[in-house]
């Protein structure tokens, strides 16, 4: 405990620390350990924390406990930020046993209990405030008898390869009147159907949710054709690696969509602006580590040797015009002459040629 101890003293030396902590790369952090620091180096400043459990030690063993979350809430009052890394959870009631002040929840290749996102800890699916509220309607305006009073204001939640997550989990989130922005990244337990069935209108519905992420690398789920009944008032919308295409094919159904990011996939011009024609509110499309694919003389018609010959110096100006910013100039003029409102980015974007 000693060793802990100094390597401990060493990190705080660093001011910054105070507000952000950071245990991911620990890997030999117990229950008693994390006593120890809550007990003499956490306080007051701290802001954001991030810890690592034990799911993939050999010793295994429960991490966090109700009382040490109880501890945590009182000693850090002002705590945001919470990111857990392999960290086992099904010690844990429910989800509302976390510090109360928390705004973003990061769940990193963690295991859940079925009732976790349960606004109640003992897992009632309704908390006594809807009843209280239905005896007393004058009392409704009371802070105390709003759903997200049992402590569960959170704000953001990103859940990242959590195997144990499932469509269940996803549906009781309806139940958070405090969260905007959910991030699904390789989830495989969740399917279209669960996702449609949390759009708005709906009992179960996500109305408050203005944006939402999801990224699939590990196998097809297509959970993205979810949204092909559209979602009243998001936002904001990220796809990546096998979602890309089947969300592609619902951009229509969301009219409100402001911020558009593609990422990690392979995309041609026409899937593009075929996608992007009715998001007339769009005013930001990103598109990161895109594979382009751009067909010699696609636009040809007959094969005409005029057309050919204008084909190849359209094709030769325009790799003159590529940059690392912008790989495909032609596409960003037809975005612009197509939403004149919307910004266009590309990160580590590159452009392969069809010559099928």
């Amino acid at each position: 405990m000693c060793r802990v101890c100094r390597r401990w003293r060493r990190l705080v030396k660093d001011q910054r620390l105070w507000r952000t902590v950071d245990l991911s790369t620990w890997k030999g952090v117990t229950t008693r350990i994390l006593w120890v620091l809550l007990r003499q180096y956490l306080g007051h400043g701290l802001r954001s924390l991030r810890l690592r459990g034990l799911l993939l030690s050999a010793r295994g063993g429960a991490f966090l406990s109700e009382p040490w979350l109880q501890a945590l809430t009182s000693k850090c009052p002002r705590l945001s930020r919470l990111s857990l890394l392999h960290t086992d959870l099904r010690g844990l009631r429910s989800c509302s046993l976390m510090p109360p002040t928390l705004q973003v929840l990061e769940l990193h290749g963690c295991e859940l209990p079925p009732g976790f996102f349960t606004q109640s800890p003992s897992g009632a699916s309704e908390p006594a405030c809807h009843q209280a509220t239905a005896a007393n309607p004058k009392s409704a305006g009371n802070k105390q008898l709003t759903p997200s009073s049992p402590g569960i204001g959170i704000k953001t939640l990103i859940l990242d390869n959590v195997p144990s997550f499932t469509n269940q989990h996803l549906q009781s989130l309806s139940s958070w009147g405090q969260l905007t922005r959910l991030e699904l990244r390789d989830l495989i337990r969740v399917t279209a159907a669960g996702l449609r069935g949390c759009a708005p209108p709906g009992l179960r519905s996500l109305s408050h949710l203005k944006h939402l992420e999801m990224d699939t690398w590990s196998r097809q789920q297509m959970a993205a054709l979810g949204l092909g009944e559209g979602w009243a008032g998001l936002e904001g919308l990220g796809l990546g690696g096998r979602e890309v295409s089947p969300g592609m094919l619902c951009l229509s159904r969301l009219p409100d969509l402001r911020w558009l990011r593609l990422r990690g996939c392979r995309l041609t011009e026409m899937m593009v602006l075929r996608s992007c024609r009715s998001l007339k509110e769009l005013r930001q499309l990103e598109f990161w580590q895109v594979e382009f694919e751009t067909e010699r003389g696609g636009e040809l018609e007959g094969g005409a040797e005029e057309g050919q010959d204008g084909g190849e110096e359209r094709e030769e100006g325009e790799r003159e015009e590529r940059s690392d910013n912008d790989p495909v100039p032609n596409l960003r003029r037809s975005l612009a002459t197509l939403l004149p409102k919307c910004s266009v980015l590309f990160t580590q974007c590159t452009v392969t040629s069809n010559q099928d």
